[in-house]
């Protein structure tokens, strides 16, 4: 089903509304000669409104029905009886019949799925038309109506307004909704889990080793063990990364904005802020071939000779350079909105640069520096390619950061990943480990919701 044909025809048709009603309501002037309560530009937008809304709902809903429909059509034909029973392998036989007969593929790889290539394009070429009708459908009987409600004295300005209104609601409420969603979806799998597994077991055993080949009606709840994992998490993603992070991120963010010339600032603050842009993965690439043989070398030449090549050390200060652009741009932009009557202020008392820094713009800047804090942690936390490529992915609770070590991104990965069954408990920990996830990172913010609330009460 061709989506992006829909899409260009809501818009041709919202554009026909529009044009169709602005005309309208320019006859009614011309002819009747009174004056309208909006301009005709407003009748074309309510107009069109009412074309583009419901279509658009209409496609939203088509492009998830449609493939079902295509699949169960294709599944009915004759040429699906000999499809095997097995999921994985009908699965895999219809989505390359499906490619070619989209256009996606060529030729397809396994022979078996030749025969149901036709049926395929046949059924997408019958959804294709059905949902071009219905679209058609939809906008006509929108726009009709619509249009049949234009006269001289319609409030067409107050309705679009309504109506941008009402789309701004559905808009905001979108960050809203995904995280009830992302929150009901982890609490139901995470049930399933804890009624397998003990909580206690889980949130307080220091044992992690879970088998996906175990009985899963009688899972051994002593390899499920998280504490190591929540302990590599705060070790890397929280201590190590902040202790680098923080402090260069905020001296960066100083000098940026009080002792930098504007022509170093120009270029040093767009150098900083590429670090941002650049690819975990590359991170992880320096972390494991340039940053851990480094630090092992380092370490065995002071006489550790049990200095490992993936250690919880390395992943964490490449993760702190990478997360260094989110604290010292928060901090920046917060130092940089200071009032300067604050500055000028510290300064006419006789305070030295560096004392109006300490005693004035960091305390007036605290809001924004934890802010930055906080996105650098909850970025930290949720990192998985420099951990896996430098830190290896071993459950090692250990205060050694020169010892391998994992955090829960990276066994949530582990977990999910392959053929695991969703009603084995160690598939089912990945929801666990990141319901857990979740719930902390929650409370960090609320911890620095109640501290900037605070900061800011002393200020007012």
């Amino acid at each position: 089903m061709s989506i992006t044909l829909l899409l260009l025809m809501a818009l041709g048709l919202a554009l026909a509304g529009w044009l169709a009603a602005r005309a309208r309501a320019w006859s009614f002037r011309r002819t009747d000669g009174v004056r309208l309560a909006s301009l005709p530009s407003y009748h074309g937008w309510y107009t069109a409104l009412w074309i583009a809304v419901p279509v658009l709902a209409f496609i939203v809903l088509w492009s998830l029905v449609a493939p079902a429909l295509i699949t169960q059509s294709v599944l009915a034909h004759p040429a699906a009886a000999s499809l095997p029973d097995f999921d994985f392998q009908r699965n895999a036989l219809l989505s390359q019949a499906y490619s070619v007969a989209s256009g996606a593929s060529g030729t397809v790889a396994l022979p078996a799925a030749a025969p149901l290539v036709e049926p395929y394009r046949d059924a997408i070429g019958h959804y294709r038309l059905i949902g071009i009708l219905a679209t058609l459908g939809i906008a006509i009987a929108a726009g009709g109506f619509a249009l049949l409600r234009l006269k001289p004295d319609f409030a067409a300005r107050t309705k679009v307004e309504r109506i941008v209104m009402a789309i701004l609601l559905v808009a905001s409420l979108v960050a809203i909704l995904t995280t009830l969603g992302i929150l009901g979806s982890l609490v139901f799998e995470t049930i399933r889990f804890f009624g397998m597994v003990s909580p206690i077991d889980f949130l307080f055993g220091t044992h992690w080793a879970p088998d996906p080949m175990a009985n899963p009606e009688n899972p051994d709840g002593s390899r499920y063990g998280a504490v190591p994992l929540f302990w590599g998490t705060i070790f890397i993603g929280t201590i190590i990364a902040m202790i680098v992070a923080i402090p260069l991120g905020l001296m960066s963010a100083v000098y940026l904005t009080q002792y930098a010339r504007p022509r170093w600032r120009k270029v040093l603050k767009p150098a900083l802020e590429i670090l941002a842009g650049v690819p975990t993965v590359v991170y992880g690439y320096f972390a494991a071939l340039t940053v851990a043989p480094f630090i092992r070398d380092v370490a065995q030449a002071a006489g550790i000779a049990n200095a490992s090549s993936e250690s919880a050390l390395a992943a964490g200060l490449v993760m702190g350079v990478m997360i260094i652009p989110f604290v010292s741009s928060m901090a920046d932009d917060s130092i940089a909105a200071v009032p300067q009557a604050m500055r000028d202020g510290s300064l006419a008392m006789g305070a030295t640069r560096s004392e109006t820094i300490r005693r004035v713009l960091l305390p007036a800047a605290l809001p924004g520096i934890i802010a930055g804090v906080m996105l650098a942690i909850s970025r930290a936390i949720g990192e998985t390619m420099i951990v896996v490529m430098a830190a290896s992915t071993a459950a090692n609770l250990t205060a050694n950061p020169l010892e391998a070590m994992t955090t829960v991104t990276v066994q949530i990965v582990a977990m999910l990943t392959g053929e695991g069954s969703f009603d084995h408990p160690a598939t089912l920990s990945a929801f666990a480990l990141g319901f857990v996830l979740f719930m902390v990172t929650l409370a960090l913010n609320f911890i620095a919701l109640r501290i900037v609330k605070r900061f800011r009460e002393a200020y007012d």
